[in-house]
């Protein structure tokens, strides 16, 4: 058992061995990111050990998306699920930690983002009380308790109970990482959901623009499942074999309430979810399913411009927009995010500049547990919308 001096002793380390990790809305895997970090903030240095994803248990999967849909939940499940998505990522990082041949007692902290099982950033108002919301299950509690190392999770809450949206919370970290002297850049993360940065040339962290700009993954997914048997496009093979159909992109536009709003914004399986999936199937039924999938996969590229060209290009133009997530592998994306953006924009990867770029999340909240540690709000009010910044996570000793 660790107590309030074993935390104490860890804040004082100028070096921490660190595991963060992350599970988002594609539900496409577990990844888990063991690291070393020397210092805080923008003079952090990062030496990666060990990163490796995992997938769900059978079943598993399908029993969180079913319990993610507006509409689909059931109480029984959330509350057993709570416990059972925590218990499969203490097993995931106890095996990425002993496979990088070190034990849990060299481990300091573990940074657990949960899985989001709901998100309702706007208030609602029920019996004369408003509230907006988040639910991310895996509760850190049990992760500490299983892991035997101090964990922290629930991230987004703090800043909801400010009168934020809770997302994006990857901006600070794009701030340390990405941040250039001479080039504006956007950085640009597909996972279930797409979300931007853009940080200007020698800006500071309150410079930053940043907010979810509509779906990632989330319909590709859904459709190569139902039409491939598939769990993913892979390199975007069906989105190159397909032909975008104006009408099913227009479709969309129509129904994409959240690209109209004006940041601070954010987004779900609520805007995206299998609604609009149902209602996409149903309108186009006769249309074959390569089109469809391009055509989704082209509308996760032209809602990433629009957004661009309504929200940030006036204020800043941006040389460079690296990609992360797993969206960063459908090669159909990117060519159509570069055919978008032009030849004055550079659309690359994290692993250009020496990142993986499907670990970028998992060290994400591996670092903001480092930075809660050290007593540092990670949140930018300019890009959630909150009163202030905030202190982000709940520590959970073992």
């Amino acid at each position: 058992m660790k107590t309030i001096k074993d935390l104490n002793r860890i804040s004082e380390k100028k070096t921490r061995t660190i595991v963060g990790m992350m599970s988002g809305t594609s539900l496409d895997g577990i990844d888990v990111s063991l690291f070393r970090v020397r210092g805080t903030g923008s003079s952090s240095k990062l030496t990666v050990l060990k990163n490796r994803s995992f997938q769900f248990p059978k079943g598993m999967q399908e029993m969180v998306l079913k319990n993610s849909e507006t509409g689909g939940g059931n109480v029984t499940d959330i509350c057993r699920l709570n416990f059972m998505v925590a218990n499969v990522y203490s097993d995931c990082i106890l095996k990425t930690i002993r496979s990088a041949g070190l034990t849990t007692k060299d481990v300091d902290l573990i940074g657990s983002h949960g899985q989001t099982i709901h998100h309702m950033p706007i208030e609602g108002k029920m019996f004369g009380v408003s509230a907006a919301s988040t639910l991310q299950i895996g509760d850190p509690a049990v992760i500490a308790k299983k892991t035997g190392i101090i964990t922290v999770g629930d991230f987004r809450t703090g800043d909801i109970a400010l009168g934020g949206q809770g997302a994006p919370l990857i901006p600070y970290f794009d701030y340390i990482l990405y941040s250039s002297k001479k080039k504006n850049r956007a950085l640009l993360n597909i996972g279930g959901i797409s979300n931007m940065t853009v940080l200007p040339a020698n800006g500071k962290s309150s410079d930053a623009i940043a907010f979810d700009t509509g779906p990632g993954n989330m319909l590709i997914d859904y459709l190569t499942k139902k039409f491939f048997n598939q769990p993913y496009d892979k390199n975007g093979k069906i989105g190159f074999s397909g032909t975008v159909q104006r009408q099913i992109v227009d479709f969309i536009l129509e129904k994409d309430s959240n690209l109209a709003m004006k940041p601070p914004k954010s987004s779900g399986r609520e805007f995206y979810g299998k609604t609009l999936l149902n209602e996409i199937v149903k309108k186009f039924k006769k249309a074959n399913p390569e089109d469809l999938i391009s055509s989704v996969s082209f509308y996760t590229a032209c809602s990433v411009y629009l957004n661009y060209k309504r929200y940030i290009e006036k204020k800043t133009a941006v040389q460079e927009i690296i990609v992360s997530g797993g969206g960063s592998r459908n090669l159909f994306i990117l060519a159509m995010l570069q055919e978008l953006f032009g030849d004055t924009v550079l659309v690359t990867t994290s692993r250009a500049i020496g990142l993986n770029p499907d670990f970028k999340e998992a060290l994400c909240f591996g670092i903001y547990a480092n930075e809660l540690i050290a007593g540092n709000p990670i949140t930018l009010p300019q890009v959630t919308g909150a009163k202030e910044a905030t202190l982000a996570g709940k520590i959970c000793l073992p």
